[in-house]
């Protein structure tokens, strides 16, 4: 069985002075009346001017060339600047995906036209993604994607539908995942497109989630027309390109810090009277939260040395969505009818937010069964 290796994590001290400054700007720029059921909407917060304002203090694009209006500074320092938006619930939605995937995807396997046309946009704050993958009747098991983008004279006829396509209706772009090809097994005959969403065919329609927000959709291609320049990389080499494009989304502290809001504010209501029961359930998801950040702070070391973290960043996904699941239900159980004879409003509508999102934390970015799967091959073990 093959052992799968997290190197320690760097040191905090060379990141003091950066983390300071993300904590200054946040406390000017998110405004005063921001709550925890604010700060607990963070992945959901579409906020453009937020976005344009990170990316004029140099926070997007981090890591990119400054050739394509980056700022050529490491992943680790990019980690630091991402942990502390999520920790204080920042609204990151609208440029979330492409600051975290789409842009170092294109970056390593978009044609040189392509990353002019839309990195810089990315490191501004201005330009927006969404992802293409899921699909009806798929999900997470992307090598049963159908979506077809059948070769034609001067470019691909998409047909095809994809689902769960977060902020598609407020996005400029999105990378297709689809077939190009037939081939022998499910991983090949796969390819990416760079798609602009305001193509004719393209249409997108909206999917009211339990808390009665619209943040997912169905984005349906009838037989959408798009230039040859739209390949992303390579025609036929999809899968690699998307697993490589996964180590990134599946990786970062967003992963385990979701549910964050909710266990500040359990902590803060316990604070005044914290029984026996209160102290070992609270030190432990401590526990949970600090390992996970260091195995993922490892990732981000291994990113940083031009490693490919597919593997870990995996289990890091799986692990963190356990912990994320798990502060509600034991919020749930120490806090059962609020605080005291009065509802603590605060606590209250925290939970709520995080209750209803959390089904959909062991989905996004890879079910739970899908996860294992992957982590169990790479053990040895199937």
């Amino acid at each position: 069985m093959n052992a799968i290796p997290f190197a320690p994590p760097p040191g905090e001290a060379p990141y003091r002075t950066l983390r300071a400054e993300v904590r200054e700007f946040l406390g000017e720029a998110l405004p005063a009346g921001y709550s925890a059921f604010d700060r607990a909407r963070s992945w959901n917060g579409h906020d453009p001017e937020f976005s344009r304002r990170l990316g004029a203090r140099g926070w997007l694009g981090m890591t990119l060339p400054k050739a394509y209006a980056g700022h050529e500074r490491s992943p680790l320092e990019r980690y630091v600047v991402v942990e502390e938006l999520l920790a204080a619930g920042a609204p990151v939605a609208a440029h979330w995906i492409a600051d975290r995937q789409s842009a170092p995807l294109i970056l390593h396997f978009g044609t040189e036209a392509q990353r002019r046309a839309v990195l810089p946009g990315i490191a501004a704050g201005e330009t927006y993604f969404c992802i293409g993958m899921s699909e009806p009747g798929s999900g997470s098991d992307l090598a049963a994607a159908r979506t077809s983008a059948q070769p034609v004279d001067g470019g691909y006829r998409i047909n095809g539908t994809k689902l769960w396509t977060t902020y598609a209706h407020k996005a400029h772009y999105m990378i297709l995942f689809c077939r190009t090809g037939a081939a022998e097994d499910r991983h090949g005959g796969t390819s990416q497109l760079l798609i602009d969403l305001k193509t004719p065919g393209v249409r997108i329609s909206p999917i009211i989630d339990l808390a009665g927000e619209h943040h997912f959709n169905e984005v349906a291609f009838e037989d959408v027309f798009v230039p040859a320049g739209a390949l992303i990389g390579v025609e036929g080499d999809g899968w690699r390109q998307v697993m490589s494009e996964l180590a990134f989304e599946r990786s970062g502290p967003d992963r385990f810090l979701s549910a964050f809001a909710l266990m500040i504010e359990l902590m803060r209501v316990l604070e005044a009277a914290p029984d026996r029961q209160a102290k070992r359930a609270v030190g432990r998801l401590a526990a949970h939260l600090m390992v996970l950040r260091h195995m993922s702070r490892s990732i981000a070391g291994m990113l940083a040395r031009g490693e490919n973290p597919a593997l870990q960043a995996t289990i890091v996904k799986d692990l963190g969505t356990l912990l994320e699941q798990e502060i509600p239900e034991i919020a749930r159980s120490l806090v059962p009818a609020g605080i005291g004879d009065q509802e603590d409003e605060a606590f209250v509508a925290t939970f709520a937010r995080v209750l209803t999102a959390a089904p959909s934390f062991s989905l996004r970015g890879g079910t739970r069964e899908i996860l294992r799967g992957i982590i169990a091959r790479g053990l040895g073990l199937r």
